[in-house]
């Protein structure tokens, strides 16, 4: 092998991150968008390293949050967070029924 890699993904081995993926459904998007613009702005201890709220465009008004942190335990920490939990009082009363979490231990990434 002459160390030639072009063409080939990098990939990254993963200090076990996690990940909180929350998926609801909402008939208040512009309600939502505010929501999730006023937590982003937040700086709690124990916050996401990154926060993406996305919503599905075959299924408007599905809305998936993905929350990634450095570990589980920091995931953790901040759910505990009273703020967090005033948080997601506030996104459940905008949903329609009740959210689903997925809660992922990050095993390889690709850049």
């Amino acid at each position: 092998m002459d160390g030639d890699l072009a063409g080939t993904q990098a990939t990254e081995v993963i200090g076990m991150a996690f990940v909180q993926v929350i998926e609801y459904e909402s008939d208040r998007p512009a309600d939502v968008r505010a929501l999730s613009e006023e937590w982003g702005q937040q700086q709690l201890s124990n916050a996401p390293a990154r926060l993406t709220v996305a919503e599905d465009r075959e299924r408007p008004g599905h809305f998936v949050m993905v929350a990634e942190f450095d570990n589980y335990e920091q995931a953790m920490a901040h759910s505990a967070q009273p703020e967090t939990g005033r948080y997601a009082e506030r996104m459940r009363s905008l949903a329609k029924g009740e959210p689903r979490y997925v809660n992922l231990e990050i095993v390889q990434r690709e850049l």
